[in-house]
């Protein structure tokens, strides 16, 4: 009974090699379905279609929440401060500018009047000294006059005086010169008609 259990030596090996083959045959065979069946692109696979959809709606709506609840919150302020800012630099420009236009005006309407009042101020000055030159030529003109006057009326007390002098020597002349010539004196009387009528003959010439 033993003896016809037991395979003979030979068939026994023969079936286990035979068995051995087949059993890693079966393990490839599995191994490469299961690598047939993930070799799919996920995001592809339509057995995770609706999770993918459902993370996709939650994922937009977490980004457009985050989105409109802090970032663009935060652009929109950003904004308005650089709007705001560029409002008061334009509108501190334009004060500048109308300063500085306020300023040039009157810049030059102090000059306008600075140069009208210089031009006043050398009108004055110019008749001044035409005047006080006006006056002063007067002045001489004046003293002039009278020093003249005065001269001349001092040349002819000098000349009367002098032709009273002239007379008087004329007449002694006379005198001497007709004695010399009659050997007599003459009368002073005569001598002195004789000196006045040349004398008044010489004035008439």
């Amino acid at each position: 009974m033993v003896a016809q259990a037991a395979p003979p030596a030979g068939t026994a090996g023969q079936g286990t090699h035979e068995a051995a083959p087949a059993a890693h045959g079966a393990a490839a065979g599995a191994a490469e379905e299961g690598h047939g069946k993930k070799s799919h692109f996920p995001p592809f696979d339509a057995t995770t279609f609706a999770s993918q959809l459902l993370w996709l709606v939650l994922s937009f709506g977490l980004l457009y929440l985050l989105m409109s609840r802090v970032a663009l919150p935060r652009i929109g302020r950003i904004l308005e401060e650089r709007h705001d800012r560029i409002a008061d630099d334009l509108e501190e420009a334009a004060k500048h500018k109308a300063e500085s236009e306020a300023a040039q005006a009157s810049y030059e309407k102090a000059l306008a009047e600075a140069r009208a009042k210089a031009n006043a101020i050398a009108g004055e000055t110019r008749n001044r000294l035409a005047a006080d030159a006006e006056a002063n030529r007067k002045s001489l003109e004046a003293g002039l006059a009278a020093k003249l006057a005065t001269a001349e009326q001092s040349i002819a007390s000098t000349k009367t005086e002098a032709l009273t002098h002239v007379r008087g020597i004329a007449v002694d002349a006379t005198h001497a010169i007709v004695s010399t010539l009659i050997g007599t004196s003459p009368a002073q009387a005569d001598v002195e008609q004789a000196v006045d009528g040349a004398l008044v003959k010489k004035d008439a010439a």
